[in-house]
């Protein structure tokens, strides 16, 4: 017997080491609505239908302080992660003059073989964020 069919992905989590700069980043630059912050821990935002959860590693590796109340087991990473924002393909030109006019380096700018564009650069913490064509990955 297979496994079920997923829905989808419903969250993704980059590790980050500065909150405020995390959330001046994916908030304000970004322009994520922001879900819930936990100073010393993490901030997570709204990405369209999923969440982007940002950890400051350390603190997600120590084991909850009431494990009944909230029995998630520790986890971390280490090391840059990368993270994918999808948009319009007209829109991406925008996403283009958005961030350079906030100064912010593109790290690379290209078209798949598909036809789909993709913009990457990177967050405050190092993790390569990437704005995608939201047809990037859809089937033939």
């Amino acid at each position: 017997m297979g496994a079920p069919v997923s829905a989808g992905i419903l969250e993704a989590a980059v590790y980050v080491e500065d909150l405020d700069a995390t959330e001046a980043f994916y908030g304000g630059l970004l322009g994520l609505e922001r879900i819930t912050r936990r100073d010393g821990r993490h901030v997570f935002f709204r990405c369209g239908e999923g969440v982007i959860l940002t950890f400051i590693a350390e603190a997600t590796r120590q084991p909850p302080d009431d494990p009944a109340a909230l029995p998630v087991p520790p986890h971390g990473a280490v090391g840059p992660g990368h993270v994918c924002l999808a948009a319009q393909a007209e829109e991406l030109n925008e996403w283009e003059r958005h961030l350079r006019d906030n100064n912010v380096e593109i790290e690379a700018d290209f078209f798949w073989p598909n036809g789909a564009r993709s913009i990457y650069l990177r967050d405050p913490a190092g993790n390569s964020v990437e704005i995608a064509d939201k047809t990037l990955w859809r089937r033939a």
